[in-house]
């Protein structure tokens, strides 16, 4: 009997420690199924995607729920980002995040709005006490919006650790229905080393696909030689949705051993910029599709899971080997792709020379480029190797490399405009071009004496660039003089065609208002409902500012009862 005991103890303990996650505290954050959109660390543009994008239903105004008792610990309004995103803390640790709302419930509402009238400001970021908006489970807490960097209705929900590291909800019993198998869209060798080829080169090359009955897939046959590596394109498509999703875990094995473990299960947001190591990034900025890399190269990544000599392949001559890809979703269904190589070491590989400036990189030190009136400075550690780039100053244009080397963190660039007199300077901010007609694109820039700097990840063409231009400001639902006692909002259109808009200040005689900015429709919306106008005539005044400093004003009279 106490053998028996102990047996199911340790069962017990081996069975929990599997799943340390909680499977029945977290309820659903909708009253509608849930049909996801975007997945858990899915490839996104500089970073992982940090929770679940969940549908609904095309539209607007869907009430959410917090998930488990808990308390509002943090509340964030911004134009971009999440919008507008509610933080709430659990008592058993763990945090559940709320983003691009369209508003929240009346409570929280009132409270939101009595602060950002107190700091006169739209942008606000608050973090209430535990006593000030406790919730309970399944309480309504917001409706569900667009708002911020979304790209249609949609709820963004999060759950994060003691940590803040984002973990994937759906190891906490939020079931999301998916009984398909990844899909793979494309297989990449790379010839790594310097005496490496394949099918004799040294280039990467695509390898043909072909599709088996039960789903999986095999690749043409190879010829390798030396050190080379792999790399996969490949999606997950849940039921009832026809989104591109990210995938669950990707492990590969050699002659049945396993070299390569890639788990999107947890991450830090200190290392979300990693992602451009993990992705052949010069192959996404030419095509816009990312290939993981199933090797990795000075990539402190925590996804990896003990990988055996980084994932690389070492093939030597004359031998046959089996490599075997095993792609799957969290619902643990698997798709295997297949790749026999044959070791063969050719008398002639075709290389390319390699390319090289008068600027060499060394990854691990600092890097100052000057020339006319420009200064570029790297940090040690800027970027992940060494690498020689192209450097060119003319013109006030400073061409430094193209967007295909990945950055760990920001660099910066200055340009000296002593040159520049009066007004002329005061205009002018750094640009990069962007497209084929190298349109000028605002970068942050910091005014300093006779200095203009930005602090920027990406490589490119700058310039500097000149915003004469002041704001444009017109009102589409009222005009100058009109009675508008049935209106509920109160709304102005505002935009700027070059530096872009810095700030906004609205008052109704003479008292600041609240107007909420929708940067995707260039809209500013002010809602009565606010109850702070009770004059039967009203001046609205609204200042806009670009970035550089241009200014419009806006003035108009309207009578409400």
């Amino acid at each position: 009997m106490r053998l028996s005991l102990i047996f199911v103890l340790i069962f017990t303990s081996l069975i929990n420690g599997q799943n340390n996650y909680p499977q029945d505290y977290f309820t659903s954050p909708l009253e509608i199924p849930l049909i996801l959109s975007g997945t858990f660390a899915e490839l996104r543009s500089n970073h992982f995607h940090s929770g679940l994008d969940i549908k609904t239903q095309g539209r607007q105004g869907l009430k959410v729920l917090s998930v488990a008792d808990g308390f509002i610990s943090r509340i964030k309004i911004a134009h971009f980002g999440y919008g507008k995103a509610l933080y709430i803390t659990h008592p058993n640790g763990y945090t559940s995040v709320y983003g691009h709302l369209q508003s929240f419930s009346p409570e929280i509402e009132a409270y939101i709005k009595a602060q950002q009238y107190k700091a006169e400001s739209f942008e606000i970021e608050l973090f209430p006490t535990a006593e000030t908006l406790p919730v309970t489970k399944g309480q309504h807490v917001a409706y569900s919006g667009n708002t911020g960097g979304s790209g249609g209705p949609h709820l963004h929900f999060e759950i994060r650790n003691k940590e803040e590291h984002p973990l994937n909800p759906m190891l906490f019993g939020i079931d999301i229905k998916d009984t398909t198998k990844p899909y793979v869209r494309s297989i990449y060798v790379y010839p790594l080393g310097e005496n490496a080829g394949v099918n004799n080169s040294n280039k990467k090359q695509a390898l043909r696909l072909i599709p088996l009955s039960n789903g999986d897939y095999t690749t043409e046959n190879i010829e390798a030689f030396g050190k080379i590596g792999f790399g996969i394109e490949t999606n997950d498509r849940l039921d009832m949705a026809s989104n591109s999703n990210g995938v669950h875990n990707i492990e590969t094995s050699i002659n049945g051993t396993k070299n390569f473990e890639i788990d999107f299960k947890e991450f830090s947001f200190d290392e979300t910029l990693f992602i451009n190591q993990l992705i052949d990034y010069n192959h996404f900025n030419n095509t816009k599709r990312r290939i993981q890399k199933l090797f990795r190269v000075n990539n402190p990544l925590s996804l990896y899971k003990n990988p055996v000599n980084d994932g690389f392949l070492n093939i030597a001559d004359s031998t046959s080997s089996v490599y075997k890809i095993h792609v799957s979703d969290f619902k643990k269904n698997v798709t295997t792709v297949l790749i026999n190589i044959k070791g063969t070491k050719s008398a002639s590989v075709k290389t390319d020379p390699k390319k090289t400036t008068p600027y060499l990189i060394s990854a691990n030190q600092k890097t100052t480029l000057k020339a006319e009136n420009v200064t570029v400075n790297f940090a040690p550690d800027t970027f992940y190797e060494d690498f020689y780039i192209d450097f060119e100053v003319s013109n006030d244009t400073l061409k430094l490399h193209e967007d295909v080397i990945p950055t760990k963190k920001p660099f910066e660039i200055n340009f000296d405009i002593n040159p520049y007199k009066g007004e002329d300077r005061d205009k002018l901010f750094i640009a990069k071009l962007i497209g084929r007609k190298n349109y000028p694109v605002y970068c942050t820039t910091t005014k300093k004496d006779h200095n203009l700097s930005t602090s920027t990840k990406v490589l490119g063409t700058y310039t500097l660039a000149t915003d004469t231009k002041s704001p444009t400001i017109y009102a589409p639902n009222f005009n100058d003089g009109q009675w508008i006692s049935n209106y509920r909002y109160l709304t102005v259109k505002i935009a700027d065609d070059l530096s872009g808009i810095s700030s906004y200040r609205a008052t109704i005689n003479g008292q600041w208002i609240l107007m909420e900015y929708d940067y995707k429709t260039k809209t500013l919306t002010y809602d009565f409902n606010d109850h702070n106008i009770t004059d039967t005539k009203n001046i609205l005044k609204l200042i806009v500012t670009d970035n550089v400093g241009n200014s419009s004003t806006f003035e108009s009279v309207f009578y409400r009862k």
